[in-house]
């Protein structure tokens, strides 16, 4: 096991990080940016490293200054958490080459999901279903005209090096295919510096489903079920659950097999998560995260099992702890993020927090660095923390949820809170019956 990990990130996920580590009676050192002195997670750590200014591009996705923080203080590995240098396949040799452990999977396998096109190759070859779309990069008009008219409209063009929606546009018809085209090219120049388009069918009502995963590198490979993502807005989840409401546990098992030995094949090793588009009871693979997701507690939750533990674990170079036969499924979870956003309009509201209560009681969980006092800064996304909750079935999960939202106090700044308030007295909610696309058609619907 390891004597040191230096954990190079931020904020909550930071913080999450460390109690593992002390958990596993590992050392910990906290890496910070100018704005981050007073950070909670550079509080609790053993050490604690400044490594630049406030601007993420000059501490916290600065490879040398973080490289240098590991030689000054001794640590023999580094966990990336999500976000920033998580997956980085570059940043990952540097360490291998230093010697440093870096907590995820092979620079290798990091290069191969990063990019879109070879991702889905992948997947073909591994068995996993795709969404029907061009084999690689579409160069030319003329072949996405041909290929839009094989597969049949909408069509979507997406980013070979995409995220977040940057670099995505949908061409309904024919005559929108041209324009599509070009405006996807130039956000993914200017957001990646990579123009590089592909094409896949559009779906017009999908659901968001994960698959989470994990492996040892050594043939072993398990997964953990499956989460629904699919409240999200301008492509961002806000609201995600375990299992999915719509997914039958037959239909969890099979996808969730094809995904383990899809992981068992590539000799996968630490966590990942596996995404699809479901609709009309059919899986097809969008992509494959190579880290920690935002939303892991809600499997954790539903299984027992700490994902940052095993994460530690196997990149230390012991086999997984569990095999398939032995995870289990118990419940409902969802988490929602608690934004320091304006509810109505989502713009940033960094500041000092006044007052901070978190909701407690049983079947909650919150994951949150923030404090009374605390100033949430300017430069670095707006989450305040994560709010967990779990019941013996969704309704009841619902009605715990619906209890500690308004337990939840925050001042001094603008959050989502009033907006989960909203959201959780909603049929379709309540119901479990949303799409992608539900909650901006929502969002629409009730600007105020």
């Amino acid at each position: 096991m390891f004597s040191k990990v230096l954990i190079a990130n931020r904020g909550e996920i930071a913080l999450r990080i460390l109690r593992a580590c002390k958990e596993l009676g590992i050392s910990t050192v906290a890496v910070h940016s100018q704005a981050d002195a007073n950070a909670m997670h550079v509080r609790l750590a053993d050490e604690s490293v400044c490594i630049g200014p406030a601007p993420a591009r000059d501490s916290y996705l600065n490879i040398p200054s973080i490289m240098a923080a590991c030689e000054i203080t001794g640590a023999d590995a580094v966990h990336p958490g999500y976000g920033f240098l998580s997956e980085n396949a570059r940043f990952a040799r540097i360490l291998t080459e230093h010697k440093i452990t870096f907590i995820g999977p092979s620079s290798h396998h990091i290069e191969i999901m990063g990019d879109k096109i070879t991702a889905k190759k992948t997947a073909v070859e591994l068995g996993i279903p795709v969404v029907p779309g061009s084999d690689g990069e579409v160069r030319t008009e003329e072949e996405a005209r041909a290929l839009a008219g094989d597969i049949g409209y909408p069509v979507l063009i997406k980013a070979t090096a995409g995220g977040g929606g940057r670099g995505m546009k949908v061409a309904r018809t024919a005559e929108e295919l041209g324009v599509a085209l070009s405006t996807a090219r130039s956000e993914a120049k200017a957001a990646f510096g990579n123009d590089s388009v592909y094409i896949e069918k559009y779906l017009g009502k999908p659901r968001h489903i994960e698959v989470q995963v994990l492996g040892d590198g050594q043939g072993n490979a398990v997964h953990l079920g499956v989460r629904d993502c699919s409240l999200q807005r301008r492509h961002q989840k806000v609201w995600e659950e375990a299992g999915a409401p719509t997914i039958t546990p037959d239909e969890r098992d099979k996808i969730g097999e094809i995904c383990a030995v899809a992981m068992r094949k590539l000799q996968y090793s630490g966590a990942g998560t596996i995404e699809f588009l479901y609709e009309n009871g059919e899986f097809y693979f969008i992509e494959m995260n190579t880290r920690l997701q935002v939303e892991h507690p809600v499997t954790e939750r539903i299984t027992g099992i700490d994902i940052v533990y095993e994460q530690i674990r196997v990149a230390s170079g012991e086999k997984l702890s569990m095999t398939q036969d032995k995870v289990q499924f118990f419940g409902h979870a969802i988490e929602v993020r608690i934004n320091a956003e304006d509810p109505q309009t989502f713009a940033p509201s960094p500041g000092k927090i006044t007052f901070y209560h978190p909701a407690g009681g049983v079947g909650v969980r919150v994951d949150s660095a923030v404090y009374q006092g605390y100033s949430i800064p300017p430069y670095y996304d707006s989450l305040i923390g994560k709010l967990i909750v779990y019941g013996r079935n969704r309704p009841e999960c619902l009605q715990r949820l619906r209890r500690a939202i308004d337990e939840f106090v925050v001042d001094g700044v603008k959050t989502t809170l009033p907006l989960f308030q909203r959201l959780i007295k909603e049929p379709d909610i309540i119901a479990g019956d949303y799409d992608i696309h539900w909650l901006e058609k929502y969002l629409a619907a009730n600007k105020a």
